[in-house]
């Protein structure tokens, strides 16, 4: 089963839950968000729609990350990093009760590049998901510039599942689930997000999908044309 949806409502909501079964929601990574607006998109989705939530940049992102311009909150230097400090470990738990309230199915954790790779990180991580309150959530993981060998090592590690574009790797995780997040190309190691996908690049992205078999897979778009293209993977999913 393939779920397609995109990395924030890239429509009206209504329209939204009529023509994609799951969504990201990014809201969450900038902003803490009222109880009653959770409360309102749970009601309006269809019960078998999917939700995942970005979790607080909090959680991931330094004070000096530009993120944090977008934020209804004032960071503290301990934020972020997946750090055990206070600050990070409470909008961990925001997330969570944002997560239960909202009827989420999966909390996405995406770290910056400022999150190297190496034993400090994993020495963070490691206090970090020792000290938290999982939930019922499936917890996935973005690692950028890492290794293929420390994502696997990480995400075996925390039993996380691996968050990757299906164009550029296979996932490393072993799991029932696949989790992709498809942002644009990439050049020089950086994402350019201002990126159509072509025919080609679609069916690819079908083909690996379905031959990386799995029970589920979530293929999420996240490009400035991440509403028609989603759209278009769709179709091309139904063609074949």
């Amino acid at each position: 089963m393939i779920h397609v949806g995109t990395c924030g409502f890239c429509e009206a909501r209504e329209k939204y839950f009529k023509d994609f079964d799951a969504v990201e929601v990014q809201q969450t990574f900038y902003k803490v968000l009222q109880e009653k607006t959770l409360e309102r998109w749970r009601k309006k989705a269809p019960e078998e729609f999917t939700f995942s939530i970005k979790a607080f940049q909090g959680v991931t992102h330094p004070s000096n990350s530009p993120t944090w311009r977008r934020s209804n909150v004032k960071p503290s230097k301990n934020v972020g990093l997946l750090r055990p400090t206070n600050e990070v470990l409470h909008y961990w738990r925001i997330t969570l009760k944002e997560a239960k309230v909202l009827g989420a199915r999966f909390i996405l954790i995406q770290l910056p590049r400022s999150f190297k790779e190496g034993e400090e990180s994993f020495e963070n991580a490691e206090k970090f998901f020792n000290a938290i309150d999982r939930g019922d959530f499936e917890i996935g993981v973005e690692l950028r510039g890492w290794s293929e060998k420390g994502v696997k090592r990480f995400v075996r590690e925390f039993d996380v599942i691996d968050v990757t574009d299906p164009l550029l790797r296979i996932p490393l995780h072993k799991g029932s689930v696949n989790y992709y997040r498809l942002h644009g190309k990439y050049e020089g190691g950086k994402i350019i997000y201002n990126h159509s996908y072509s025919d080609e690049e679609l069916k690819k992205i079908r083909e690996r999908v379905l031959g990386w078999n799995v029970e589920e897979s979530f293929v999420f778009f996240n490009n400035t044309s991440m509403c028609r293209d989603a759209k278009r993977f769709k179709l091309i999913l139904d063609l074949h």
